[in-house]
């Protein structure tokens, strides 16, 4: 297989969401890098398939965004808004880890923040993880850095 091709090493597991869509997360391959892929995945009368909502995490920043998850209390009452982490993904461009309320609905945001020259905010690269689902949503991240611990 060319190094430039796309591929799916191993699917981790999968988040069921109310509406019956996915949000899946996988290790994936592309020119020779391994990363993480957390995408969210559609299931209609018409398309089955993977959206543009969903983010790519180096294991090193998996690794972290771990960490950080396991400091969070079971009970999801407790859990207050706010970051919990940036991870620098490259020169200008950082993952953000937080917990943030909208439309009254409190969940785990994963979204990419870049800061250059060119522009200062939030890209459209991102996914929002349901809280209710935090401790499929920390198994998930643990068997991800066994993944990668195991497969270097």
């Amino acid at each position: 297989m060319p190094e430039t091709s796309f591929e799916i090493l191993t699917q981790i597991g999968a988040l069921v969401l109310e509406d019956g869509n996915e949000i899946k997360f996988s290790v994936d391959s592309y020119r020779g890098h391994k990363y993480v892929s957390v995408r969210k995945y559609l299931k209609t009368d018409t398309y089955s398939g993977p959206t543009k909502a969903g983010i790519t995490l180096s294991p090193e920043i998996v690794a972290k965004i771990a960490q950080a998850l396991n400091t969070l209390p079971q009970d999801i009452a407790q859990i207050q808004d706010g970051e919990l982490g940036k991870y620098a993904k490259r020169q200008g461009l950082s993952i953000v880890l937080r917990i943030s309320s909208y439309m009254g609905s409190k969940g785990i945001d994963l979204r990419q923040w870049q800061e250059d020259e060119a522009y200062k905010g939030w890209t459209k690269k991102g996914i929002r993880l349901p809280i209710e689902k935090l401790e499929d949503i920390k198994k998930l991240f643990t068997v991800m850095v066994k993944y990668f611990e195991d497969n270097k």
